[in-house]
């Protein structure tokens, strides 16, 4: 069984890292019961440092933990995914627009590289896909050198790879992923060149044209008529 290595000081840390990455991966998915007493087994510790694990976790609404010994994974709401989206049409936009005014030789070569990895997602895409995304957006955002937008949007970034997984269940088409490959292009370019209103522009097409308003949409369908455009 799975031990507690150097790279958490607690069992109560490598408790929460291991079940919060099968939560994110979507390996135990939205609704499924978690049994303490066999998920402890399984990770190799006690429930005492599972449960504070679990606590952790409810705090960042991925868990609903029970007064017993199961604790459920906290489901999908349309609520939260419009929420996930609008405070991003926000924040994502201005970290670009910063970036574009604040980026160093080296914040541009890092967005490139990070670019360079990342390739349009498909239905079953694996944490791999997902984490080369996440390299490059989080390349852009650091570019802002903003440190409270970084970290607000990393928080982000966290509760919507959830819904980016839900997003994913429906294929796009070869054109939307042409759309979406070319959108990382004009990024960088537009933060490269220092163009901030570019920057903001191209990044709020980008947000709304992602997995999460995608999600958003799908989510919300059954009470509303709209659906994704």
């Amino acid at each position: 069984m799975a031990q507690p290595d150097g790279l958490h000081p607690t069992k109560s840390d490598f408790a929460y890292t291991t079940v919060r990455r099968r939560i994110l991966s979507g390996e135990f998915a939205p609704g499924q019961v978690l049994n303490q007493a066999t998920l402890a087994r399984a990770i190799g510790i006690s429930t005492t440092p599972l449960r504070e694990a679990l606590r952790r976790l409810t705090a960042e609404g991925l868990v609903e933990l029970g007064a017993h010994k199961d604790a459920k994974v906290t489901d999908l709401s349309p609520e939260e995914a419009r929420d996930l989206l609008e405070v991003r049409r926000s924040l994502d936009p201005l970290a670009a627009s910063l970036a574009a005014q604040r980026r160093t030789r080296a914040d541009i070569a890092a967005i490139r590289a990070a670019a360079a990895g990342v390739e349009p997602l498909r239905p079953g895409a694996g944490v791999d896909d997902l984490d080369a995304h996440r390299r490059f957006h989080g390349a852009v955002y650091r570019a802002s050198h903003n440190e409270l937008l970084v970290a607000t949007l990393d928080g982000l970034w966290d509760k919507a790879d959830r819904y980016r997984r839900f997003g994913l269940q429906v294929e796009r088409t070869q054109a939307e992923r042409d759309a979406t490959a070319a959108e990382h292009a004009r990024l960088v370019e537009c933060v490269a060149a220092g163009d901030a209103e570019g920057a903001a522009a191209v990044m709020r097409e980008h947000v709304d044209s992602s997995l999460g308003a995608r999600a958003a949409w799908r989510l919300a369908a059954p009470a509303s008529s709209h659906g994704p455009r």
